[in-house]
């Protein structure tokens, strides 16, 4: 037993040592989660993604490479070579891109991407999901013995926690629609469209798809110029949580407030909050309400 523990233990600190890799998209994400790890004395292994990462990432990364988005065995051959056997898919992946004519130019797909999607592709009746495809990344890392796990994991303090968060108190009225919006949003989630969605007087303005939650935004400010809507936005009913999590910052607020919205509600625990401290200042200068619910108090309310 002593000698089985003592294998434990080192076992444990082998893979402490290990560095911890962040495969970063577009956006603040993986910069918190690297600082985080950096913050826990743990060593970090940065892949950007062409096109979506920031290349300052870099900076505070004990390694770093770039791939393009179908450049899955050049960051399985990173994470080998690094010793890593741990990685969290960080930021937005702007899947939009893959429809433009010549993206595979720039991003095109190597032999282990080829291995991992043309089964699944050749077949008509298969879905092309976010969460199916980014499924497949995960095995074709899992089948190299490095495992895909939830960004939240290593940073749990970035999840939203149930209540008010900033601003002022929410009308009956904003309560309604927030109410309504949730249960519209968790639709278009079990469906895998999207997760936010933006209603005024309980009636949808607009519907988040593929372009992201942002130019949702702007769409409902283009088809309501008289503003005071409220956004919401949730997570998916079955949350992978090792990707695609709700996540907002300070940039969502502005895209809010800069086309007249004035509510902002999230889902408590399931969704990812960057720079609090800055993200309820700048909620008070655009004067902002922002609220985080469970589902079961939605439910509650609705009873």
């Amino acid at each position: 037993m002593a000698m089985s523990a003592q294998l434990a233990s080192e076992t444990s600190q082998d893979d402490r040592d290990r560095p911890i890799c962040v495969l970063a998209g577009w956006g603040r994400l993986p910069f918190a989660v690297a600082e985080e790890l950096r913050r826990q004395g743990r060593r970090v292994a940065g892949i950007g993604i062409l096109d979506h990462a920031d290349p300052r990432l870099a900076d505070i990364c004990d390694h770093f490479g770039w791939i393009g988005i179908g450049g899955i065995g050049r960051a399985i051959r990173y994470c080998k070579q690094w010793g890593v056997k741990q990685a969290t898919m960080t930021g937005k992946l702007h899947k939009v891109l893959l429809y433009q004519p010549g993206w595979w130019l720039r991003h095109r797909p190597d032999w282990k991407a080829m291995q991992s999607f043309y089964p699944h592709l050749l077949t008509s009746t298969r879905d092309r999901k976010d969460d199916t495809l980014l499924n497949i990344v995960a095995e074709a890392f899992a089948s190299e013995g490095i495992t895909c796990e939830p960004a939240t994991d290593f940073a749990p303090e970035l999840l939203v926690k149930a209540g008010h968060v900033v601003g002022k108190r929410l009308s009956v009225k904003q309560q309604r629609d927030v109410e309504f919006g949730w249960n519209i949003a968790k639709v278009m989630g079990g469906l895998d469209i999207g997760q936010s969605v933006c209603i005024k007087n309980q009636t949808v303005l607009s519907v988040e798809a593929i372009e992201g939650t942002d130019l949702c935004i702007r769409r409902a400010g283009d088809l309501c110029k008289a503003g005071g809507f409220t956004v919401v936005k949730v997570a998916k009913p079955q949350q992978d949580m090792r990707f695609d999590v709700p996540t907002v910052g300070p940039k969502t607020l502005e895209s809010v407030a800069a086309v007249g919205g004035r509510v902002l509600a999230i889902e408590a625990d399931r969704t990812i909050l960057l720079d609090r401290g800055e993200f309820c200042r700048v909620a008070e200068r655009l004067k902002l309400s922002v609220v985080a619910y469970s589902e079961s108090a939605i439910a509650k309310a609705a009873a």
